[in-house]
């Protein structure tokens, strides 16, 4: 039976824990070879042995942009092609109005944004050579209502809309779709920390937290039960397949409609 992506090539990163884990197992069942970028090599190493052989783990900083461009190269080695690049990447943030300091802005800004624009950077004239691919970035609802997120954050992620609108037109004429997905209430690490953290807790005391976060985000949507990584990861096979071969310049929000609910003070 064919899949959705077959013969497609996914570049995924954040591609070891959460959305990027889930989209990873979702692309690889739907006919894509898949390297997942991270840090974590254990983490790596575990999902390749579970999701076999069409997913390779090459361990990337993406706050650095020559590990951004080595892993665009490493993907054109192995694989001779890019049709999706999943700029995935990205962590929270702590910082208020009046606390934040120029390192936080730096950092923040240059795991959240700085990513997204080297990984269209470089993915760019690959797909211009083929006249053909897609980029999807992870944005958020935090991109456009506030109390979603931190400050830098939710900052960090109005820009990632934006540049997602931006390069979609700038792309288009290569036949290249550009597009961004906004989840909300979606139950992933990065609500204790981002997955670095979370793999320094005890399994037990993961799921603990993974529990508690999910029936809370439960009360948070018109719907009743938290978002899930596999949510986004559908989202983004709907955006990396043909079936979305007319959008582009698109922020696709899943969040169960929290963004329709008023805003409450807290």
């Amino acid at each position: 039976m064919s899949g959705r992506l077959d013969g497609k090539v996914a570049v995924i990163t954040g591609g070891t824990s959460g959305i990027g884990e889930a989209t990873a197992e979702v692309f690889v069942n739907e006919g894509a070879k898949v390297i997942i970028a991270g840090r974590s090599e254990d983490s790596g190493a575990e999902i390749v042995d579970r999701l076999g052989e069409n997913v390779i783990f090459k361990r990337t900083d993406v706050t650095k942009e020559e590990e951004i461009q080595a892993l665009i190269d490493f993907a054109l080695h192995r694989f001779g092609a890019l049709d999706c690049m999943f700029n995935n990447a990205g962590g929270p943030d702590h910082c208020t109005l009046e606390t934040v300091t120029r390192e936080d802005f730096i950092s923040t800004m240059t795991l959240l944004v700085g990513s997204v624009m080297f990984g269209i950077k470089y993915a760019a004239p690959v797909m211009k050579a083929q006249r053909s691919g897609c980029i999807i970035n992870t944005s958020s609802v935090a991109a456009i209502r506030t109390g979603q997120g931190g400050y830098l954050y939710s900052t960090a992620k109005a820009s990632v809309t934006h540049i997602s609108k931006i390069a979609g037109v700038q792309l288009g004429p290569y036949g290249i779709r550009v597009n961004c997905i906004s989840p909300g209430a979606i139950a992933t690490p990065i609500f204790f920390g981002g997955s670095q953290v979370a793999q320094t807790l005890d399994p037990a005391e993961t799921q603990r937290k993974m529990e508690k976060l999910t029936r809370n985000l439960a009360k948070a949507t018109p719907l009743p039960r938290a978002g899930l990584g596999r949510d986004i990861a559908y989202a983004a096979l709907f955006l990396a397949s043909d079936e979305g071969s007319f959008v582009n310049c698109h922020d696709l929000v899943v969040d169960g409609g929290r963004t329709s609910l008023f805003y409450e003070r807290p």
